[in-house]
């Protein structure tokens, strides 16, 4: 992936926070704070980014945050546009390394999608990796 503009403003190293590192925890309610000043100056800002240039006839536009993002899209696009969610138990993520931060995993950057959206598609990533090959299928089919 190319580098955002955000990181290249702050000089941040893009490669260490792509994954789940303490470096990208002491930055992470810093770039919610940046990105929620751009999406109340221009909701669109992010969404513009994700699909500039792309000319593939299907895309994949992983880790909207917002119910801006979606209204966006389906504004932008129309009946093209399939919502896929994907799920995992409290359980699984802490066996993932995932821990609650309070201020962060309860933000609107974290939980904005939780509800108000009829997804398409909901996808169960629990682990079972048979299970979750056959709802991928189906989804790829029906593209």
């Amino acid at each position: 992936p190319t580098e955002p503009p955000s990181l290249q403003e702050h000089g941040l190293d893009f490669q260490r926070l792509l994954d789940a590192s303490a470096y990208k925890e002491a930055f992470r309610q810093d770039m919610i704070r940046w990105g929620e000043k751009k999406r109340h100056t221009d909701p669109g800002f992010f969404c513009r980014a994700a699909v500039e240039g792309a000319l593939q006839p299907v895309w994949v536009v992983s880790d909207t945050r917002r119910l801006s993002d979606v209204e966006w899209f389906r504004d932008t696009y129309g009946d093209v546009v399939q919502t896929v969610r994907v799920v995992a138990t409290e359980e699984t993520r802490k066996r993932r390394n995932w821990v609650f931060v309070t201020g962060v995993d309860d933000a609107e950057s974290e939980c904005g999608l939780d509800q108000g959206v009829a997804f398409d598609w909901v996808i169960t990533n629990d682990g079972d990796k048979v299970a979750l090959d056959k709802q991928l299928e189906m989804l790829m089919q029906s593209l």
